[in-house]
């Protein structure tokens, strides 16, 4: 699901108003997002109430589908280091900032979701040796994310676009890529999907995309083991890439730096261990 970018044709500005996009507005503006006891989001107003309080929604169905998958392709890397901000001083090329939301299929906004993006410099070259343009990031309380980075460039037989791995925890990794509207390869890559398309429109110097991704998988917070697991591995911890942990008799390799937390065990997330 993409929320609609106003004024910008061919971005997505006629799509209709959705709950999610209506609870975007609202964590936008600093509103609280209030929750009914099955943890769905009970929106106070829609459109068209002309400011009239609106009983809770009792449920959330805006025909959305999960995100699509997309292949991986020949440049991911694992390891990539934690940061939301993929520019450095003298960077070429557009200046671009994605910002959206996580969801799950039920509309209730995803923390603590792994979001890991690589994308092209702006010559259409992906550094294979180091990590520019690469990194990772995790989803706030409200699920919100935002990745500064610029606009990729072209190469033969792709249209413009940044690969993304999602991962809530302890749930199955969602590998896809992001789109940008109007571009003339988007038409001759058979690759490109528009269910994927980003809102975008100019913003000073550079551009601003928005993308609101889907998981399949149920909100809410994640349930904690009912009895601690045996091994090293511990919740509230710090680990860094290569550091080796056990887990119900198994060994694991951490792949990427982050502070663990309860529902991020081992076997439940191969994007930050790998079994040894």
């Amino acid at each position: 699901m993409t929320p609609s970018a106003p004024d910008e044709p061919g971005t997505g500005a006629d799509r209709p108003i959705s709950r999610k996009n209506l609870l975007r507005a609202a964590v936008a503006a600093g509103a609280a997002v209030p929750l009914l006891a099955t943890g769905t989001v009970a929106l106070a107003r829609e459109t068209g109430s002309r400011g009239r309080p609106l009983a809770p929604t009792p449920y959330c169905d805006d025909g959305d589908d999960p995100t699509p998958d997309q292949m991986e392709g020949p440049y991911f890397k694992p390891d990539s280091p934690p940061r939301t901000d993929l520019v450095t001083p003298g960077t070429p090329g557009t200046p671009l900032t994605v910002s959206g939301y996580v969801f799950g299929r039920d509309c209730v906004p995803l923390s603590g979701v792994l979001l890991d993006f690589w994308q092209a410099d702006h010559a259409g070259a992906y550094d294979m040796a180091g990590y520019t343009f690469r990194g990772h990031q995790f989803t706030g309380a409200t699920g919100a994310f935002t990745l500064r980075t610029i606009v990729p460039g072209l190469y033969p037989g792709r249209t413009r676009h940044i690969h993304v791995k999602a991962q809530a925890p302890g749930e199955p990794v969602l590998t896809t890529q992001l789109y940008f509207p109007g571009e003339p390869r988007n038409s001759t890559d058979a690759l490109f999907d528009p269910a994927l398309l980003m809102n975008v429109r100019a913003a000073g110097g550079g551009r601003q995309g928005a993308f609101d991704f889907v998981l399949d998988v149920e909100g809410g917070p994640t349930d904690p083991p009912t009895d601690p697991p045996s091994g090293s591995w511990a919740p509230g911890h710090p680990y860094a890439a290569g550091d080796r942990v056990t887990y119900g008799g198994a060994g694991y390799r951490c792949l990427q730096a982050h502070t663990s937390m309860t529902g991020w065990e081992p076997p439940g997330v191969p994007a930050l261990w790998r079994r040894a």
